[in-house]
């Protein structure tokens, strides 16, 4: 597979330092908003998100290194894994399921290949297709020592904290919690959870641990998943999940998880106070605020599918 010449001088303008970059990378910001990447759960047409001409030049910057590696190592897992993951972040997800199909056409027993177009399943809400995908990959990996897995995006820290099978587990638990199949979303949750190895995996888990078996009406379940979680918790990057179980808990109100923040934050943080007022049965200010989600136009968080598949709920 080779990177198309429109990719290419998009890039050499973007990053060579020409008084053209800026409009170079409009012009590659306007091409990916010509098509839709998905249509929504509730029927809207779903097109990649765009970003400032720095961020966009270093995306590009960075899927033209990828597609240098692969092209030097066309037999790596890890080439295709990497190729694919760095279109996706520039919110060309069709392009990087696309990818990943080609390459389990040679690696049809890379569970690497499978977790990452699982993922990419879930950002277009293919949930049936991202459920087999997972579920290969756990197929695969069972049994067999877990690794850990490079942050595309690394946090503060620098220090990665998803593993291949806790993310191949955490996605699964995801899909199926889209679906409304709580029971399904809890029982993969818990495995996330028992095989994770540091806090920030762990509070993530219990999160979703906690609303799933709360929705499978299995309360005292839901809080003991959550009991072991303090404020003072050492946590690199999940902060979002942090604060929406001190709400489970009662030591922050849910105001306080609704400030003015960026829109992934609002995502995340939106649809647990959403579903908490759900839970706690007010749908009426679930649905206030499940809509407030919407209103981000981050589209691919974690957060902003859960809201949209709860309003799709609500209005079939």
């Amino acid at each position: 597979m080779k990177a198309s010449s429109l990719l290419l001088c998009l890039l050499l303008a973007a990053c060579g330092g020409s008084g053209d970059s800026d409009t170079a990378i409009r012009s590659q910001s306007a091409t990916l908003r010509a098509a839709p990447e998905a249509t929504s759960l509730l029927g809207e047409a779903l097109y990649p998100l765009p970003t400032d001409s720095a961020t966009t030049a270093r995306q590009l910057k960075q899927l033209a290194e990828a597609q240098a590696a692969f092209d030097a190592a066309p037999d790596d897992v890890q080439s295709w894994v990497w190729l694919g993951r760095r279109m996706a972040y520039l919110t060309r997800y069709r392009e990087a399921i696309d990818l990943y199909s080609e390459g389990l056409e040679q690696h049809p027993d890379s569970p690497h290949l499978l977790r990452h177009r699982g993922h990419r399943y879930l950002s277009v809400r293919e949930f049936d297709r991202a459920i087999e995908d997972f579920e290969r990959a756990a197929e695969l990996t069972d049994g067999q020592p877990d690794e850990v897995e490079p942050d595309g995006q690394p946090n503060a820290a620098g220090i990665p904290t998803g593993t291949l099978q806790t993310n191949i587990w955490y996605h699964l638990a995801l899909a199926h919690y889209y679906k409304g199949d709580f029971g399904a979303a809890a029982a993969a949750m818990q495995t996330c959870y028992n095989l994770a190895g540091n806090n920030d995996t762990k509070i993530a888990a219990a999160d979703w641990l906690y609303m799933a078996y709360r929705r499978s009406g299995m309360p005292e379940v839901a809080e003991g998943a959550i009991a072991w979680v303090t404020p003072d918790l050492d946590i690199l990057e999940n902060h979002s999940y942090h604060r929406r179980i001190l709400m489970y808990r009662g030591l922050l109100a849910p105001s306080e998880l609704l400030g003015e923040g960026a829109a992934l934050d609002m995502a995340t943080q939106g649809y647990g106070v959403g579903n908490w007022y759900l839970m706690e049965g007010d749908p009426d200010q679930a649905e206030d605020i499940f809509e407030r989600v919407l209103e981000t136009g981050y589209w691919p968080a974690f957060g902003y599918i859960a809201a949209e598949a709860e309003l799709a709920r609500m209005r079939s």
